[in-house]
């Protein structure tokens, strides 16, 4: 794919994006379980859905924070759009490159970067969690902050993922709960357990948030 394309394509929507998105209203709750390792200068993992994907890059835009997306090429449309809002980008997925993507993303804690990863990308199954997010959390050491939002108004392509975009004026609320330590020694009985359980309380928030 030439990169005048993508460009183009990038530019395009995210001029678009940029204007329904100075519509929209945020509230949040929450906050204080991931400022307070921010503001202390320390990184951290943020954890969400892929669907979600969308209004939570735009909240958290020119902060530094480093995504991993997929080398698809959807993925180069994406990586495209998180640079045009600060975003660093790790190619790899656990299908591609899955290996040497986890040691990119922990090079990039090491500067300081916190993450963004969406362990049910690229392609899926919606809402269920891959292990790549708990070990890049129990190789740099870093809190996995889980989080969600949902929009009163939005389009909902029919893709797997139902990647939420906001309608103009729409009104954004997202949720954060309290950080997830995985162990550094931490086996695979114990991974599969903290894996289970943060899926369940990822889905549970999102629940909460669309019912509301």
């Amino acid at each position: 794919m030439s990169d005048w394309k993508v460009g183009a394509v990038v530019g395009t929507a995210g001029t678009l994006l940029d204007a329904i998105f100075a519509t929209v209203h945020f509230e949040s709750e929450g906050d204080a379980y991931y400022r307070k390792f921010i503001d202390a200068g320390k990184p951290v993992i943020y954890v969400l859905w892929h669907g979600r994907l969308l209004p939570l890059a735009y909240r958290h835009r020119n902060q530094g924070v480093v995504g991993l997306i997929s080398r698809s090429k959807d993925g180069a449309y994406l990586t495209g759009a998180l640079e045009r809002w600060g975003f660093g980008a790790v190619r790899g997925s656990s299908s591609r490159g899955g290996m040497e993507a986890l040691r990119g993303l922990v090079r990039e804690t090491r500067k300081g970067h916190s993450l963004a990863i969406t362990p049910d990308g690229p392609r899926g199954p919606r809402q269920k969690l891959k292990t790549g997010v708990l070990v890049a959390a129990q190789l740099s050491g870093l809190p996995i902050i889980p989080v969600s939002a949902t929009a009163d108004r939005g389009w909902w392509p029919e893709r797997w993922d139902r990647f939420l975009v906001p309608k103009p004026f729409a009104r954004v609320r997202i949720r954060y709960a309290p950080a997830v330590w995985v162990p550094r020694d931490a086996a695979e009985a114990e991974l599969e357990t903290i894996g289970g359980n943060l899926e369940a309380l990822l889905n549970h928030m999102t629940a909460e948030l669309d019912a509301d």
